[in-house]
């Protein structure tokens, strides 16, 4: 298969989340490489829907366990264009790297299991590629194939996302909480004559800074809190009745105990959760993941993943997050992933199919 073809092409297509249409694109091109390569594979998904997604398998047997590569399609916007050194969809090669939005993140890594997928269907190993849309916001196409993968058989599962191919077992969930509250509209010359939203919410925000009941975990870490978008009020001159927060936790746990301290503080009016995402956890020292070849971290990554959905969905299964690509650039402005990186992954990930149990 041609990686940096394939890798080229995908880049140049601008699949951000929330647009159906260049993600659907993204997917069929796909599958098209691996049936033009197996002509007998079976595709079952919803690609027309909101959020779709396509789950392509051979033809072993339904009893056998799979080893699943779970691939997201979309990517974050550009932001800024004038902080890009590059046209980001021009897909263009420099000392060895591939240039453009979404190549760490993770079409790199799309591209990687694509290799992989297609030499285990051509040995027989029984494999299984997910592909799905929208994880950039909140895994929403995983959510939707969520069915699917709870009706196969998985033994293990890859996700491909950025680790510069080394494994990592896991990640922190991720707990994002709409707050907003209410104040009394009133004129700006005349403050005392209103209730600021504002003001409340600035109050409610300091107050988290150091009583919020943020947990720890020996592998996840610690739970944060993060304020990532705030707005309020109409114009400078009328007291705000109105204020709102997204408030971005990454979780060890539930998240139970977090959305109720924001409920439970006086000036919150109301709490919604806008992404409510599990963790992942796999023992370090399970058999399949001590028996792959690159090295295992000891730590979780950074970010959440598609693998909230599917460990829920396929209980039991190892889960790694594994794949070519640099975490740093992944949502940053001059994305690129290395071509070098992209070749040993598919060194990588080939080793792992062929390890995988065949089927008679």
């Amino acid at each position: 298969m041609d990686s940096t073809g394939l890798l080229t092409e995908l880049v140049s297509l601008r699949s951000v989340s929330g647009d159906p249409g260049p993600q659907r694109t993204m997917m069929d091109t796909v599958v098209s490489i691996v049936r033009s390569r197996i002509p007998h594979i079976d595709v079952v998904g919803e690609q027309d829907g909101a959020h779709p997604w396509l789950l392509v398998t051979n033809d072993a047997p339904s009893t056998a366990p799979r080893l699943m590569f779970a691939c997201h399609v979309d990517t974050v916007p550009i932001g800024e264009l004038a902080n890009w050194e590059f046209d980001p969809f021009a897909a263009s090669i420099e000392n060895g790297l591939l240039l453009g939005r979404g190549t760490s993140d993770m079409k790199a890594g799309l591209v990687a299991a694509t290799a992989a997928v297609i030499e285990a269907m051509d040995m027989g190993r029984p494999v299984a590629l997910l592909l799905t849309s929208d994880e950039e916001i909140g895994s929403l196409g995983a959510a939707a194939a969520r069915h699917a993968v709870a009706e196969s058989v998985v033994g293990a599962v890859i996700v491909p996302e950025a680790t510069g191919n080394r494994i990592h077992p896991g990640h922190r969930g991720a707990l994002w909480l709409d707050v907003s509250t209410k104040g009394i509209a009133a004129h700006g010359s005349t403050p005392s004559k209103g209730e600021s939203a504002i003001m409340k919410l600035v109050d409610v925000l300091a107050r988290a800074r150091t009583e919020l009941p943020l947990g720890t975990h020996p592998f996840l870490g610690d739970e944060t809190f993060n304020v990532g978008t705030i707005d309020g009020g109409s114009a400078p001159n009328i007291v705000p009745d109105a204020a709102h927060v997204v408030v971005d936790h990454r979780t060890v746990g539930d998240g139970a105990n977090l959305a109720a301290w924001w409920r439970e503080q006086p000036e919150v009016d109301r709490v919604e959760a806008r992404i409510d995402l599990p963790g992942v956890t796999t023992p370090r020292d399970a058999a399949w993941i001590s028996g792959l070849a690159p090295s295992v971290s000891g730590d979780p990554v950074t970010y959440f993943t598609d693998a909230s959905i599917i460990a829920d969905a396929a209980p039991g299964a190892p889960v790694v997050v594994w794949g070519p690509g640099t975490p740093a650039l992944m949502h940053a402005a001059n994305e690129s992933a290395s071509l070098t990186e992209v070749d040993q992954a598919i060194i990588a990930y080939t080793d792992a199919v062929r390890a995988w149990p065949a089927v008679d």
